[in-house]
């Protein structure tokens, strides 16, 4: 059998098995339950899609068997042409129905009054599609697919079109149908009716838009306060950023594996949890504040609060992000571009300036895009220092769930948002737009990377030494919290708070989980290793495509990968509850919600962390391996893949401790059977528990330190060139031999 033959029949079966094996419709308790299968005979609600039709009497089922006849047709013919029409035609004819019939009918029967009026009211409505539904929408995916390749798409390569045309769907699906949802409400009343003038009123308020802080002591529009912080903090991250990057690959520096540590620390932490830190050090009544009032003679002021807080906080949270999208891209600068560069006698302050950081330009970028967006969409660290220097995340959430209970003005705020960040992605894209950064060729690479200059070196230690030092003092505070009776006011050392939330009994009957915080910890470890592979699967993918592929509408593409990124977590959240909650697609209350969410939350940092790396590598790497017979999956798993494991790991560790510490889209979406462990450390904050809170934090944070080490031995380390590890050892970089050097 040939492999498009054995694709299609792949592809045949799913559709088959969705339509007479599995439940068409979705059931308690949950899409991937197996209780139906004990369940004879099958009732209405764990019934496959023939029995709906003939028993239920659900008429809409019928057209589903025609993608099922055109396959086998398909599959039946020898000529070419007809053979991909028939797949194409399948394909579309199911994933189209799927969509028309899953939004046209509901619980109640017909969605919109005017169906209604064309047609007879519908005996029975119909609930939320199942797994029945999902694995025939899949294999219509597919089929669609296989045709396209086998019309000539993407040079007959059906790896590479199947992966197209299914990351789109997830992304339509995940993405823009979730914030459509909430967009929509900006010109509905609560009736649902049309109405205009919530969305003129909002969009044209002073609130947002006013410059009274340039002439005046008031302080200017949400909109200029939330822009200005942004940028501060990605120019700021940006540069620390690089600079630990440096100094971990171009200096002498002696505690380098403890610097990578110490860097991923603030990621991997709660977001409020920092922001308490910085109260107690520099709040009005902080340790630090009063040592420096009473030596000066001073009176304490309020500085913290406000926009000078919280770029503080997120310059502490999200160095560690541009630290992991450069250290990649200066480890895959060629020695050789290098040394090159001072064989022509240029010293190496020179070589850094006019060789090496133009390579670097990608990275920097992305880094800067990276932490201009989370910025724009942080949550924790503004409600925490903002005080009345509110910014549009929080602006947005108050008008959610605060007082005013305004979902149109929040839907006008995430507009706002979501223009500065695009016009930030625009803007990158046309600064890198003809550049190449190829530096690593499939070619023989030794030698070693071009130290910095004495100059160089000290302003990286400059920014790095005292910044370390400062990261140490605030999570000394975090640390101190869990082991004191009450932060700032009671510190007599005890182990209580510990003990109340991880306690374990062992007795007859077994090990007893007897504290409060291990039903949530569980959960959240269980759903964060699910997330964090299907992220930088997806978005290592997805950069793959970026890169390396050329297609209709890949800007269109690029641009959604990236717009869940641009969205505060609390839009996110909101808007996930009002799309799944509702058939034709129903996941809240559910763990599935978590990881989507969590997938298509964090995938946007894989994306940009694999176009940097993969902006190295060479297309001939790609060319050899499918001129020598590879498929393209086979070329990605085995040549490109191996040299993106800095890519990879920065994936991984992302979306894991992203997926622990995320709270502003969680808070919307957990449940009582599924709670995170961000929301029970809330829910501890409010009713004053915290110690317990702080215990709970600082256990997460040593757990997630060695699931990080965990990753890093799973990924490994990539070998771009030969090392020497006696000159490694005592020089603290990659070294060549002296055959190896170039003279």
């Amino acid at each position: 059998m040939q492999r498009r033959d054995r694709r299609l029949l792949i592809a045949g079966c799913l559709a088959l098995a969705g339509l007479f094996v599995v439940p068409w419709y979705n059931f308690y308790p949950g899409l991937l339950s197996t209780e139906w299968l004990g369940s004879f005979p099958l009732g209405a609600d764990v019934a496959p899609a023939v029995v709906q039709l003939f028993e239920v009497g659900r008429w809409w089922l019928l057209p589903y068997v025609v993608p099922v006849i055109l396959a086998g047709l398909a599959f039946a013919t020898s000529d070419q042409t007809k053979r991909a029409n028939l797949l194409i035609w399948a394909g579309a004819i199911g994933i189209s129905w799927f969509l028309l019939e899953g939004f046209s009918i509901g619980l109640r029967g017909w969605n919109f009054s005017f169906l209604a009026a064309i047609f007879r009211d519908l005996p029975e409505g119909q609930s939320a599609k199942g797994l029945g539904g999902g694995l025939f929408a899949l294999a219509s995916l597919l089929l669609l697919s296989f045709g396209l390749a086998e019309r000539g798409a993407m040079r007959g390569d059906a790896f590479i079109v199947g992966a197209i045309i299914i990351l789109i769907a997830l992304v339509a699906t995940f993405v823009i149908y979730p914030i459509a949802s909430i967009f929509i409400g900006a010109f509905q009343t609560f009736t649902g009716a049309f109405d205009s003038t919530a969305f003129v009123r909002n969009i044209t308020d002073p609130a947002i838009w006013s410059l009274d802080c340039l002439v005046g002591p008031r302080s200017c529009g949400v909109a200029w306060r939330t822009l200005t912080l942004a940028l501060c903090t990605a120019a700021g991250t940006t540069v620390l950023g690089l600079a630990f990057a440096l100094v971990a690959t171009r200096t002498r520096f002696p505690f380098k594996r403890g610097l990578r540590l110490i860097t991923v620390l603030p990621i991997i932490t709660p977001p409020f949890v920092i922001g308490l830190a910085l109260i107690l050090l520099f709040g009005r009544s902080g340790v630090i504040t009063e040592f420096v009032a009473d030596l000066l003679g001073l009176e304490a002021g309020r500085w913290l609060y406000g926009l000078t807080g919280i770029w503080i906080a997120q310059m502490l949270s999200f160095t560690p992000i541009a630290f992991l999208v450069l250290i990649g891209v200066v480890e895959g600068v060629s020695p050789a571009m290098e040394e090159a560069s001072q064989t022509l006698r240029a010293d190496r302050s020179r070589t850094f300036w006019t060789v090496s950081l133009p390579l670097m330009r990608s990275g920097i970028a992305n880094a800067f895009l990276i932490g201009f967006i989370e910025s724009m969409a942080d949550f924790g660290n503004p409600l925490v220092l903002g005080a009345s220097q509110g910014v549009l995340s929080t602006e947005i959430f108050f008008a959610v769930v605060g007082a005013q209970n305004d979902p149109a003005r929040a839907a006008v705020l995430a507009l706002v948002l979501l223009t500065f960040t695009l016009t930030a992605f625009f803007i990158q894209r046309a600064w890198l737009k003809g550049k190449d950064f190829t530096t690593i060729t499939g070619k023989a690479d030794s030698g070693i990377h071009a130290g910095l200059s004495p100059q160089m070196a000290a302003t990286c230690y400059a920014l790095v030494v005292p910044w370390l030092i400062f990261t140490l003092t605030v999570y000394a505070m975090i640390m101190f919290g869990g082991f004191v009776r009450t932060w700032g006011l009671d510190h007599t050392f005890t182990l209580e708070h510990f003990a109340q939330a991880f306690s374990v009994v062992v007795d007859a009957s077994g090990i007893r989980w007897t504290g409060v915080a291990w039903d949530s910890f569980w959960t959240t470890m269980e759903i964060a290793a699910l997330a964090a592979p299907l992220t930088a699967a997806v978005g290592l993918l997805a950069a793959y495509l970026i890169v390396r592929q050329k297609f209709w509408g890949k800007q269109v593409f690029e641009f959604a990968l990236m717009l869940s990124f641009a969205i505060p977590g609390t839009v996110i959240g909101i808007s996930y509850v009002l799309a799944f909650n509702l058939p034709p697609i129903e996941l809240t209350g559910t763990a599935a919600i978590l990881v989507i969410c969590f997938v298509f939350r964090n995938m946007p940092v894989g994306v940009r962390g694999g176009i940097a790396a993969m902006s190295q590598l060479d297309k001939s790497l790609d060319e050899a391996s499918l001129t020598l017979g590879a498929r393209s999956s086979t070329t990605l798993r085995r040549v490109i893949l191996p040299l993106l494991r800095p890519a990879i790991f920065s994936a991984l560790v992302y979306s894991f401790v992203r997926s622990i510490t995320s709270i502003s889209a969680v808070i919307f979406l957990v449940s009582a059977q599924y709670n995170m462990a961000t929301a029970y450390i809330v829910g501890l904050v409010e009713n004053g528990e915290y110690g317990v809170a702080i215990a709970y934090s600082a256990a997460l944070i040593v757990v997630m330190i060695g699931i990080i080490a965990s990753f890093q031995l799973l990924v490994g380390r990539r070998r771009l060139r030969r090392e020497d590890r006696v000159a490694q050892r005592k020089a603290g970089a990659v070294a060549a031999t002296p055959r190896e050097r170039t003279i």
